[in-house]
């Protein structure tokens, strides 16, 4: 039985939420794979499973515990931001030899970047929306801002997930502190246009078939966007399948396919898109998407027919 280390938790805000997401996997993991559970935090990382506990060695990668040396096998990271769906941790798992079945470090680095990742992808003619970057010490004019993007605007930390930092800015009187908050969240701060029209996600994986395109999934927040509180608070109708045409859906699901092929990703990625009178613009890109109960990803799943456990079974059968 092949011994999986779930890497998990994190240094960002997200640390909670990447431990639910792993809680859910642990719940689903396929039989002939024994799943360990390694907290990545300050200090020691802790692994846990029902017959042990113990540290993760990062000179080794090896797990130890008062009585014995184990060695993974693979590895699965599930870390929603900082140090793992910025491929950190991946590689530290290349330097190990372990292998792993996310994205490699640049794939992972370069869509975790929202600003580069969609600079990337638009050069080939994948719509995005208008923006422009800051890096701290920029000197902003923020007249000129409101020139170039027009609002209302998103301001987003480039390397955040589940809409930390994230603010829809109305008024000219509101962008300083937008951009404060912003860069709370990380180092470079994306200014974006607003995309009016409806909100779809799809969902990708790999499996030894081919790329599998799932059920989309439409967003409808009672707030200014599909921010936190619409994530996981319940603030909105996450709608699966999505309320568009057929035609549309098929567009999306090749789209997302596109960019999944572009940026040789793997695993399972979650890729938002706004569609806008029948053109699909990509918002994001989502290597590690969230995967708790309350999370879209394991909804299109149910709208699918794909248990949980075959779907992991797919993947780790596919990557490693």
């Amino acid at each position: 039985m092949k011994k999986i280390g779930l890497f998990c938790g994190g240094y960002s805000s997200e640390f909670e939420i990447s431990i639910k997401s792993a809680n859910t996997i642990l719940e689903h993991f396929p039989e002939n794979y024994q799943g360990i559970k390694i907290i990545v935090k300050e200090g020691p990382w802790e692994a846990i499973h029902s017959d042990f506990n113990g540290i993760f060695d990062r000179n080794t990668g090896a797990i130890i515990t008062q009585d014995q040396r184990i060695p993974l096998d693979g590895a699965i990271v599930y870390i929603h931001g900082d140090p793992g769906e910025n491929g950190k941790i991946q590689a530290v798992l290349d330097l190990l030899h372990i292998p792993y079945v996310n994205s490699k470090v640049l794939p992972s680095a370069l869509s975790f970047d929202k600003w580069y990742c969609n600079q990337f992808l638009n050069q080939f003619g994948i719509p995005v929306a208008k923006s422009l970057r800051l890096l701290p010490g920029d000197q902003v004019e923020y007249a000129e801002i409101a020139q170039q993007i027009g609002f209302p605007m998103f301001v987003k930390p480039t390397g955040s997930g589940s809409s930390y930092g994230i603010s829809k800015v109305k008024r000219l009187e509101d962008l300083d502190k937008a951009i404060v908050e912003a860069f709370k969240e990380g180092g470079m701060v994306i200014i974006e246009s607003f995309l009016p029209g409806t909100e779809v996600t799809c969902g990708v994986y790999r499996t030894k078939n081919g790329l599998v395109a799932l059920p989309l999934t439409e967003i409808v927040s009672e707030n200014e966007f599909f921010d936190y509180e619409a994530k996981y608070m319940g603030k909105s109708q996450e709608i699966t399948p999505a309320r568009i045409s057929a035609s549309s859906t098929e567009l999306i699901q090749q789209k997302a396919q596109e960019i999944y092929s572009l940026l040789n990703l793997k695993s399972v990625a979650r890729i938002d898109f706004m569609l806008v009178d029948e053109t699909p613009y990509v918002i994001e890109v989502n290597t590690t998407p969230g995967f708790s109960t309350e999370s879209i990803v394991p909804k299109m799943l149910q709208e699918a027919q794909l248990p949980i456990t075959l779907f992991w079974h797919q993947i780790l059968s596919t990557e490693l």
